[in-house]
């Protein structure tokens, strides 16, 4: 097991860039991979408050296809957490990428990739993830409804690189799965993780406030909102990142 000041050990295929100070490591992959650095590397920043990681992607698909990168990562998220947390540590994942930990938001996973034409093969994509370690006011936790950190949940024995390394197994695992098996394996898996589906939602779309019943997903992972007899499909790419925007 690894203590906090040794460097991550990652599975083959993947290699790590420690990212230190206030530099967003989602941003730094976004950057490496415009570049063209190759797929299978993770830019991470792990600090005091909070852990941030991003694992740049080489897909070989459609993008609105390789769109189930993002629930593939959240399923290795959620996957790692699972096996190093409490085992009653409930964890839930969003269709936008939130991350659900005893029914409050803990973090978000974001996604970005060039060019964002749904049907072309991107020549990149980035998904990254950021997960509070700590309340944001450490003096007066619980302040924020709604939100909460890793610690608050009880989960202060679990380790940040621990953490870090086990998503990166498990992810390439489901990502290894989606490639042999295409995306059922992975409908099954996170439909039993998703959060909210059968209830009313809202969500913020293209800087419109939809509400609507979320009755599940297409097989691309796209939204299913009824709201009163007109169901709605929205794309998974919509949530694509733009710049540095944070969704």
């Amino acid at each position: 097991m690894n203590s906090e000041t040794d460097d991550p050990a990652f599975p083959p295929l993947f290699r790590g860039m420690r990212i230190d100070g206030a530099i967003d490591p989602f941003a730094k992959a976004r950057a490496l991979a415009e570049l063209g650095c190759d797929a299978g590397l993770i830019t991470h920043n792990i600090g005091t408050d909070r852990m941030a990681a991003a694992l740049v992607l080489a897909p070989e698909v459609t993008l609105e296809d390789a769109m189930a990168m993002l629930p593939v990562c959240e399923i290795g998220f959620q996957n790692a957490l699972g096996s190093l947390a409490p085992p009653e540590l409930a964890i839930h994942l969003g269709w936008s990428g939130s991350i659900f930990v005893n029914g409050a938001r803990c973090g978000k996973f974001r996604v970005a990739a060039s060019p964002r034409d749904p049907e072309s093969v991107p020549n990149w994509m980035v998904v990254g993830f950021v997960l509070p370690l700590i309340p944001q006011n450490p003096d007066s936790p619980g302040t924020a409804p709604g939100e909460t950190s890793l610690h608050e949940e009880g989960c202060v024995e679990v380790s940040p690189i621990n953490l870090l390394e086990s998503w990166s197994r498990h992810t390439l695992m489901w990502i290894n799965r989606w490639g042999n098996n295409g995306a059922a394996a992975i409908h099954n898996e996170w439909r039993g993780l998703a959060k909210d589906i059968g209830q009313d939602v809202e969500i913020e779309w293209n800087g419109e406030l939809l509400r609507g019943k979320f009755l599940g997903v297409d097989e691309r992972f796209g939204m299913l909102l009824r709201d009163g007899n007109e169901t709605r499909l929205l794309p998974l790419s919509g949530l694509l990142a733009f710049d540095d925007e944070q969704r």
